[in-house]
């Protein structure tokens, strides 16, 4: 039997644009929990730290699928390169006001501005689309994206942490910094997989991707999804720290990637005939489920790591069968932007969460921290469920393409 992502890989340039893409993409998982983790020592209060991220995760959400828009417009090369220089000049910008010890409002005004960086996760799906539109390789390449979305999430978060720690504070912005300018650079060289502008055009007669309501439904359950991953983030830094070792934060934090990324690739290469929307219930309820344990965690680092691997397996399943269902109801014209949509919900979830864990975290103790994930992942359930009908198509075949559902 083929290896169905052996396959993909066959077509010229899908390893460049995929592996330059990976690295220019582990920014938006390495800035957030980044920033965390630097002002958190270098000004002393999570509040902030939490409230700075939040700024940029939620500026971040207002500009991506609006220099989305503009990319389906004038192309990859042409909107990408710009907004990218911005977001690395005003990076630097931040880790010069942390250490400097500048007022406290250039952090934010620094954050803000650095917030122009591109969803370089929908970039890369524009491409795979260009590639395998209409045919099966396309569900395979969105699964390994899929995959790779969520290892970059978490081990981004995780090298970003171990670089504050155990470097200097600045150290894991800094290194993210880097990587977006020099990964977004290699995939921009990469023209000859870009897709074309007049490929995607229609979407400028079509009005906004947001408009439509799986977009909206998959969108507000990435919400609460992200605000699980900020929050475990927050909190493992939290009570490492609490118990007297904050080094040990980096490989909490890792261990939710590894069963999670391994089943993702699995889930990926099968084809299961249960309906999308169906998958995604099945993989958010176990994502609730696994957030109790989290609860009771806090006693050593070894059992911290066994509930936070726990609560990773279902992360992989969730982002697949949610982007399947993008590929599924949104018009090829439209894809860069829904996809950035679905992108930027997860942002906003670990903009609220970073900021609800830090406060919780400030006021109630580290172990309390958690509580925060165990409602997001209530609501997440919540929202799936009761968008099943939107979300499979309302009767139509999801094999059949994609279905326009514009919110009422």
């Amino acid at each position: 039997m083929s290896n169905p992502y052996a396959e993909i890989f066959r077509v010229p340039g899908t390893k460049g644009f995929s592996s330059a893409g990976f690295i220019a993409r582990l920014p938006i998982a390495m800035a957030p929990i980044g920033i965390v983790a630097m002002l958190s020592q270098t000004h002393g209060e999570y509040w902030l730290a939490g409230a700075v991220a939040a700024v940029f995760a939620l500026t971040n959400a207002i500009a991506s699928p609006q220099i989305s828009r503009f990319v389906d417009r004038y192309g990859q090369s042409k909107v990408v390169a710009p907004a990218t220089a911005v977001s690395v000049a005003a990076f630097l910008a931040l880790v010069a006001a942390a250490g400097q010890g500048w007022p406290i409002w250039t952090l934010f005004a620094s954050t803000f501005l650095a917030a122009t960086m591109p969803s370089i996760s929908a970039m890369v799906r524009a491409r795979w689309s260009g590639i395998f539109r209409d045919r099966p390789e396309l569900n395979t390449a969105f699964a390994f994206e899929s995959a790779a979305d969520e290892l970059i999430y978490i081990a981004g978060a995780s090298l970003s942490v171990g670089l504050a720690v155990s470097l200097f504070p600045q150290a894991g912005v800094l290194a993210s910094t880097i990587l977006l300018g020099l990964g977004t650079a290699a995939f921009l060289l990469q023209r000859s997989t870009e897709p074309k502008v007049e490929a995607l055009a229609g979407m400028l007669e079509r009005g906004s991707a947001i408009r439509l309501r799986p977009v909206q439904l998959v969108t507000l359950a990435l919400i609460f999804v992200g605000a699980i991953f900020a929050t475990a983030e927050v909190s493992a830094v939290a009570i490492t720290e609490a118990l007297g070792q904050p080094g040990s934060a980096s490989f909490v934090i890792g261990v939710y990637a590894a069963g999670s990324f391994v089943l993702g690739l699995i889930l990926g290469a099968v084809n299961l005939r249960m309906p999308l929307q169906r998958q995604l219930l099945i993989a958010v309820s176990v994502l609730a489920a696994t957030t109790l344990p989290l609860l009771i965690a806090g006693g050593s680092v070894a059992l911290l790591a066994l509930a936070v691997f726990l609560s990773g397996i279902a992360v992989s399943p969730t982002f697949i069968t949610a982007f399947g269902l993008i590929e599924r109801r949104v018009p090829a014209s439209m894809l860069t932007e829904g996809v950035t949509w679905v992108m930027t919900g997860i942002g906003i979830g670990m903009a609220f969460g970073s900021f609800a864990a830090g406060w919780v975290v400030d006021n109630f103790g580290p172990q309390n921290g958690f509580w925060v994930s165990v409602a997001a992942g209530v609501a997440a359930v919540l929202t799936v469920t009761l968008g099943q009908r939107s979300l499979s198509g309302e009767g139509a075949d999801t094999a059949s393409g994609p279905v326009l559902q514009p919110a009422e």
